[in-house]
């Protein structure tokens, strides 16, 4: 199923059809990434254009969870590139349900680094002792790791013994419930900054995360709460102590399930656009099928709850679109993900080396296998770089156009895919939708193939100089392909084209 979007019902009206726009009333991109994961930009689409949801493709176990302080249930994966390596920071713990809920013998935060993002290693460390020994990865023991969320501050004022965060939940044995705030100032060796919670508005049970906004200069948090089921809270904050009334986020169009996390975060191309990767639950489905029934009958308490990984992205923060379909499956009911707590997606986004020589990076998206009491391993999802919705249409054609905009640069260059008898064509218009000569469909040169950043070109050249700072928009015609992103650029040099940047 696609997502649809709601102009697609007016079709049947011209693009000549629109109203003429001054320069301080169009969108300004300037020359930053514009991602199609939403229709901010789009005008109208007609014919069999409109937005699609890709799927990573299910990569290689990157963490098999079999060390003894690592328990029965590892979770809350936080993993982030730091200069040259990437770490992850991971909840290890033993669980066991009770009648009146559940206990939790131990609970230790862990930490893991890799040098490509796919191979991971676990440091021997020497700074907790468990059972009676140091030798392990545990930076963090007690309460706090069950919720343990760290992030490095990109905050420029950032004292250096602050140079890491994490939130973590207190309550037990305590009369308020909240978030208390951690510090690092290499990330393993933490302590604590508070010792009142910062936040009490919330449940907070799972994974709660902040960062630092350098659009907004703020921090901000999203964390859990409850409101007809499952949802999120967000509030700010400029010194991470002091920090607004929390406020529930708004949806468009809706929100399709409960939502047991959220993990958003800028994205690293395009900061002033907002990614969530929530955690979707789905509760009281019975599946007929005998492997099923079996793990049914084995799962007294969440036999027929189910949790997948969702999409979801947001440019104000406070309003995201929520897509319906999920972004991870559960896949196959052989691989023993169709149960509650499998497919938890972790906090962070990385770009990895793609397994293919030649070919460009990769998005590396990683996501919990094993229920609520076996989650033992974590599996690596790939996807390519800004692929995540896609403007697509069929080889039976389709267009759109953008609202008015303004861009600095040179050339437009797009990150697309086509088949080998597909293609895409760009005009460019006046705000009142007329084709400016020179550029109209007919003077586009073909574009076809598969690249991150192909430029756009005319018969008269790619050169757009003389249009940077004028309101116009851009109509696309698409046949057969998908269009990701795209962006205004400074033209590239020879040299630069020759080193393939």
């Amino acid at each position: 199923m696609r997502f649809h979007l709601s102009s697609t019902i007016l079709m049947a009206i011209t693009f000549c059809c629109t109203t003429s726009l001054t320069a301080a009333e169009s969108i300004d991109i300037d020359s930053r990434l514009e991602l199609f994961v939403d229709d901010y930009l789009i005008d109208k689409m007609s014919g069999d254009a409109e937005l699609q949801l890709h799927r990573p493709s299910e990569g290689n176990l990157v963490m098999v969870y079999d060390r003894p302080w690592e328990g029965n249930r590892s979770g809350w994966q936080v993993i982030s590139r730091d200069g040259d390596s990437f770490r992850m920071y991971y909840c290890g713990s033993q669980i066991k349900l009770t009648k009146g809920g559940y206990s939790m013998p131990f609970c230790v935060t862990c930490y893991a680094e890799s040098k490509d993002g796919i191979h991971w290693t676990r440091p021997e460390l020497g700074l907790v002792e468990f059972n009676g020994s140091k030798k392990n990865n545990i930076i963090w023991n007690g309460e706090e790791s069950n919720t343990f969320a760290p992030f490095k501050d990109t905050n420029p004022d950032c004292p250096p013994d602050q140079l890491y965060k994490a939130f973590a939940l207190l309550s037990k044995n305590r009369k308020v419930r909240g978030l208390h705030v951690l510090k690092s100032p290499d990330g393993i060796h933490w302590s604590r900054m508070t010792k009142k919670p910062v936040i009490t508005k919330g449940y907070f049970d799972s994974y709660n995360q902040a960062f630092w906004d350098p659009l907004r200069g703020e921090y901000r948090e999203y964390h859990r709460e409850f409101r007809d089921g499952r949802d999120i809270m967000t509030s700010t904050s400029k010194d991470f102590i002091n920090w607004t009334e929390p406020e529930f986020l708004k949806y468009e169009p809706q929100r399709f399930t409960e939502l047991y996390t959220n993990h958003t975060t800028p994205y690293y191309r395009a900061p002033h656009i907002l990614l969530g990767f929530p955690t979707r639950y789905v509760a009281g489905r019975a599946m007929l099928t005998p492997l099923n029934e079996r793990i049914s009958r084995s799962k007294k308490r969440f036999g027929t709850d189910y949790t997948d990984g969702g999409f979801m992205t947001s440019r104000d923060a406070k309003t995201f679109k929520v897509w319906p379909e999920a972004f991870i499956r559960p896949g196959l009911v052989e691989k023993g993900r169709w149960v509650y707590g499998a497919n938890f997606q972790n906090y962070g986004l990385i770009e990895t080396k793609s397994s293919i020589p030649g070919t460009p990076n990769e998005l590396s998206i990683y996501a919990s296998e094993g229920g609520w009491e076996e989650n033992k391993k974590l599996r690596r999802h790939t996807l390519r770089i800004d692929g995540f919705v896609s403007v697509n249409a069929s080889f039976a054609g389709g267009e759109f156009v953008t609202r008015p905009i303004t861009f600095t640069g040179n050339e437009l260059a797009l990150n697309y895919s086509t088949s080998a008898a597909g293609g895409i064509r760009v005009e460019i218009q006046t705000p009142d939708g007329k084709p400016i000569k020179g550029y109209t469909l007919d003077n586009c040169k073909d574009i076809f193939g598969d690249t991150l950043e192909g430029t756009v070109a005319w018969k008269g050249g790619s050169d757009l100089s003389k249009l940077a700072g004028k309101p116009l928009r851009l109509r696309f015609l698409l046949k057969d392909a998908d269009l990701y992103s795209m962006r205004f650029r400074p033209k590239k040099s020879t040299r630069e084209y020759a080193a393939g940047r």
